[in-house]
């Protein structure tokens, strides 16, 4: 068996720290980058984050959206960056949410976790709306195969959250029951003190609210979307997220993209470097 993703993760937290870089080939910013809206374009800007986040940032996350817009030359140009990435020994986090059940997720699970797909990556983001269940084919690839998998919980868009805050027939909201079930697998299957499924918890987002609860063992991994341009800062990451803050990945993208080519790789240093005083 590869070795388990969480294993990988608490080395990337001790080596490189926390920080997650996003690759999110946006058409205004590919024009800032002076590169073209196309395929090509977003290829070349992936390529040129990774080489960005290298020796700095241990992982990096490519919003799939924006590389799957050019069809097929997208996903050829998502593939490159992917496996750039991932030679550099840079965890890769693949942002598509998706979701659905039986067959369809388990061949989700396969695109993005398995041995040998084209766009292998170490861990994707799940969406969990048809039950989390229902995504444990995908689960289960990813324990064999040593990969990640972030189940959205209470994400950062205010258009979720009555629905994530809303009480099941338990009594626990939407997202402490997402959360119930990812400790539930963890706990079955952790080999250690943090699970290989994960949870998305937006960081702009009053947590209290939410009614997570007392701290999961194992605990889960924290997809941690929200810093920098949205607002929230990485000084404030204990405060933020409590006793689920030593699983945390703080992700930024648009407030370090945006210091363009030719500024990018001492925003993430410093960026960097914040989260690693900020969460030591």
């Amino acid at each position: 068996m590869s070795l388990a993703f969480a294993t990988r993760l608490a080395g990337v937290f001790a080596g490189q720290g926390r920080l997650c870089v996003g690759i999110d080939p946006h058409s205004w910013l590919l024009s800032e980058w002076n590169l073209p809206d196309s395929a090509e374009g977003a290829r070349e800007f992936g390529l040129r984050v990774v080489d960005a986040a290298d020796g700095l940032a241990g992982i990096v996350k490519p919003q799939v959206a924006f590389f799957e817009r050019f069809g097929a030359r997208g996903f050829d140009a998502l593939e490159q960056v992917i496996s750039d990435a991932r030679s550099r020994g840079i965890l890769v986090i693949a942002d598509a949410k998706r979701g659905d059940v039986g067959s369809s997720v388990d061949a989700y699970g396969e695109t993005w976790l398995g041995d040998g797909s084209p766009l292998e990556s170490d861990a994707v983001t799940l969406n969990p709306f048809q039950g989390v269940g229902a995504l444990h084919g995908p689960f289960e690839l990813a324990h064999r195969n040593g990969k990640g998998v972030f189940v959205l919980a209470a994400t950062s868009n205010p258009e979720g959250i009555a629905g994530q805050k809303a009480k099941l027939a338990s009594g626990a909201t939407l997202a402490r029951s997402i959360l119930d079930d990812v400790t539930t697998w963890n706990a079955a299957h952790a080999t250690g003190p943090l699970g290989d499924v994960g949870v998305v918890l937006g960081a702009t987002l009053d947590l209290s609210g939410f009614e997570l609860g007392d701290a999961p063992v194992p605990a889960p991994p924290v997809l941690a979307p929200g810093f920098g341009h949205q607002g929230a800062s990485a000084s404030a990451l204990k405060t933020i997220y409590g006793n689920l803050a030593d699983g945390v990945i703080v992700s930024e993208s648009r407030a370090l993209l945006a210091a363009g080519p030719g500024g990018i790789r001492q925003a993430v240093a410093a960026r960097a470097e914040e989260v690693r005083l900020a969460s030591g």
